[in-house]
């Protein structure tokens, strides 16, 4: 059902302007997605659409926003889907603000999802501009847009990932414990790394550039015939002692991905594990995979992906390795701020995104000032009213709304109330 609309007799058209817009929204069904209802991707989506809906399917994916691989649509008043919400901004540019439209143009600079991981996604990176723009132009049906991708995952069920590569001592004892990692790289090589001093920046990143590389460019036989050993000592070495979360991990990968070279190269990456709120952010060229669990993430509007292991999907090994920032250390963990009562942001450091998330206790009240960007609301749990100068109405679990800018938002809960909203960063709407 369309909001109803509450028109004051003066200014109209400006009201009618920032009036909320429901959306109905695309849907992945990647294979790494959970299944049927078991996905949180599934239930939002079904109360979303009226699709019929396959509860035998993986549902990996719900995509909010304008990107032309899993476009966003306004809904009719008799429920269906009207227009693409990239086409009605097209048509109402001053809904995105003035600041946005002159950066961004005619189009939402951020894409919105839901995920819901049952096994691990590829290890992968996303392209920094300058990058993503050559391999559009050269492979345009591989890399569908020019642009880049910084993205943040906040978590909505304990959720893992594998994330940057770890802290210089702790892959000194990694090389020193996985004796594998010699064996497919060379002993002249792995033993770079216990002549370098993390104070020495520049050739950190060198040393861990050559070992890496020559790690996921080893030949299938070879990676197959080590794969297969480093399981059989861990299963040994299991009987005697227990293993670590990351040993245990690797042991997991290789069951799913067998032979993977992705499976050896876990060892390099920070094991993240992610409490419900807690929210991990990557720039373009860091390396990372998403391992399991439910999140919202929010992007740079993109869906360039650079791939190199535990994937069924196209290989580009050597794009990934050389494009590569070989930062080390363990990433920043945001727990959020609280901005004002019952509503706590999310703040990344880049311009196109922030998250906020409202837990509004039944009964309760609570108001999102205007802003002068657009937002996307997804309400995630319970139910409640949700009013602006222009529009008054029930929302409940399922419902997407794009928020002109400008527009100010009073929340009123009739049971618990989860809310996200993602909107343009705080920083770039107020430079200071």
């Amino acid at each position: 059902m369309e909001i109803a609309t509450v028109v004051k007799a003066n200014g109209g058209c400006e009201a009618d302007r920032r009036r909320l817009r429901r959306l109905r929204c695309s849907v992945k069904d990647y294979d790494w997605g959970k299944i049927g209802s078991d996905s949180l991707v599934y239930r939002v989506y079904a109360a979303n659409s009226d699709d019929q809906i396959d509860p035998t399917r993986p549902y990996a994916e719900l995509w909010m926003g304008t990107h032309e691989s899993g476009p966003s649509y306004l809904e009719d008043a008799d429920g269906s889907n009207g227009v693409t919400l990239r086409s009605w901004i097209t048509e109402n540019p001053k809904s995105l603000g003035d600041r946005v439209l002159e950066k961004w143009g005619c189009d939402l600079p951020f894409l919105f999802k839901v995920l819901s991981v049952a096994r691990p996604l590829s290890i992968q990176a996303h392209p920094d501009k300058k990058l993503a723009k050559k391999m559009h132009k050269a492979h345009p049906n591989l890399y569908k847009d020019d642009n880049h991708k910084p993205e943040m995952a906040l978590a909505y069920t304990q959720f893992e990932a594998l994330c940057g590569f770890i802290p210089l001592q702790e892959l000194k004892s990694v090389i020193q414990a996985i004796p594998e990692i010699e064996e497919l790289v060379g002993s002249e090589e792995v033993n770079q790394v216990f002549c370098i001093s993390e104070h020495d920046e520049e050739k950190v990143k060198s040393v861990v550039r050559t070992i890496f590389t020559l790690l996921m460019s080893a030949d299938p036989d070879t990676t197959k015939k080590i794969v297969s050993k480093l399981k059989r000592r861990l299963h040994m070495e299991s009987q005697e002692r227990q293993l670590t979360d990351k040993e245990r991990l690797v042991l997991k990968l290789e069951k799913q991905y067998p032979n993977d070279i992705g499976v050896i190269s876990a060892f390099f990456f920070n094991y993240v594990k992610l409490n419900p709120g807690e929210a991990l952010y990557l720039g373009a060229n860091e390396p990372h995979a998403y391992l399991f669990g439910e999140c919202l993430e929010v992007m740079a509007t993109s869906d360039n992906v650079v791939r190199a292991g535990l994937t069924s999907k196209p290989l580009d090994i050597q794009t990934l390795c050389s494009m590569l920032s070989y930062t080390l250390g363990y990433p920043e963990i945001l727990k959020g701020s609280r901005i004002r009562p019952y509503i706590t942001r999310y703040l990344p450091p880049f311009e196109e995104f922030e998250v906020d998330l409202c837990d509004l206790p039944s009964g309760a009240s609570t108001v999102f000032p205007s802003v002068p960007g657009p937002s996307l609301l997804l309400v995630l749990q319970g139910e409640g009213r949700m009013s602006t100068e222009a529009s008054a109405d029930g929302i409940s679990m399922g419902d997407v709304l794009f928020v002109p800018a400008d527009t100010e938002i009073h929340l009123r809960s009739s049971s618990d109330l989860k809310l996200y909203r993602a909107g343009i960063n705080s920083r770039f709407l107020y430079p200071l």
